[in-house]
């Protein structure tokens, strides 16, 4: 009878310790002030935004970093209407292997899903996809960096 107790105490212990993480935040998502755009020249401009208007909300597509991963590369496009994630576009996943083009064919969907949701790169991982999942936020954040969101 004791060691059910012990037992139940401590698995609700260790519950409510994973419970109580919090995901984690990289500063620099935290604080991504955009930065003022020069007038055009004629020439093309580092910011594909399509329309500008006095909200200085981006619209366009925006192409990642490519993020090297133990299994391969990752990298994003993300597209954005008057600064809302609309699309994202995988244009690399890890594919060296079968095991790991199965993994990002489960993963990729599923973290777009996220990332629609919730409108950042402050997303969780896919249980299993690790690699791929930090691959994914690092480049998600480097398309959103360029954006200035």
């Amino acid at each position: 009878m004791r060691k059910a107790a012990v037992t139940t105490a401590s698995t609700v212990a260790g519950v409510v310790l994973l419970l109580s993480l919090k995901p984690h935040v990289n500063a620099a998502t935290a604080v991504a002030a955009p930065s003022p755009s020069a007038p055009s020249s004629g020439a093309s401009s580092p910011s594909p935004s399509t329309s500008h208007t006095t909200s200085a909300r981006p619209t366009g597509t925006y192409t990642g970093d490519t993020v090297n991963t133990r299994y391969g590369p990752v990298q994003l496009a993300v597209t954005l209407a008057q600064g809302k994630i609309t699309a994202v576009k995988a244009l690399q996943t890890p594919s060296g292997d079968g095991r790991s083009q199965q993994i990002a064919s489960y993963a990729v969907p599923q973290l777009t899903s996220e990332t629609l949701s919730a409108q950042s790169a402050r997303i969780d991982a896919v249980s299993g996809a690790t690699y791929t999942s930090e691959g994914y936020v690092q480049s998600l954040q480097s398309a959103l960096d360029k954006a200035g969101v």
